[in-house]
């Protein structure tokens, strides 16, 4: 096993708390958040069974991806009418300029707050 790998294989937990391993190398019966939840589960309140780590030779810190059971996982909650409906009024809300009130196709930038035309108007009464 090639140093880089060495490092971060520890499948006893003895080094860093929690059995570890290297980057694409769990074993089965394991996945992080977005694997679950691509099958249709989620956590479900369990706790950390396990982690992958990549060093990265450039910075020097790790990269750890944590590790859930896929037997102690459940199912993910369906969305109900009223979340849907919650869920639409933020959307509106991010795509509609809060100055001129106009509601776009896109989510608005959340450095500005407002939309290009409102901006570029700012912008032309603080230059003159």
């Amino acid at each position: 096993m090639p140093t880089a790998y060495a490092k971060c294989f520890d499948p006893t937990g003895a080094r860093y708390g929690i059995p570890t391993y290297p980057w694409r190398m769990a074993p089965d019966g394991y996945a992080t958040r977005r694997q679950l939840r691509a099958r249709g589960l989620r956590p479900g309140g369990q706790p950390i069974a396990a982690q992958l780590m990549l060093v990265n030779r450039r910075q020097g810190t790790p990269r750890v991806a944590y590790l859930y059971r896929v037997d102690r996982a459940k199912l993910v909650r369906p969305m109900t009418s009223r979340k849907w409906g919650a869920l639409a009024l933020a959307m509106l809300a991010r795509r509609t300029c809060p100055r001129c009130g106009v509601t776009y196709s896109y989510c608005l930038s959340t450095r500005h707050g407002i939309c290009g035309l409102c901006l570029a108007a700012e912008e032309q009464r603080t230059a003159a």
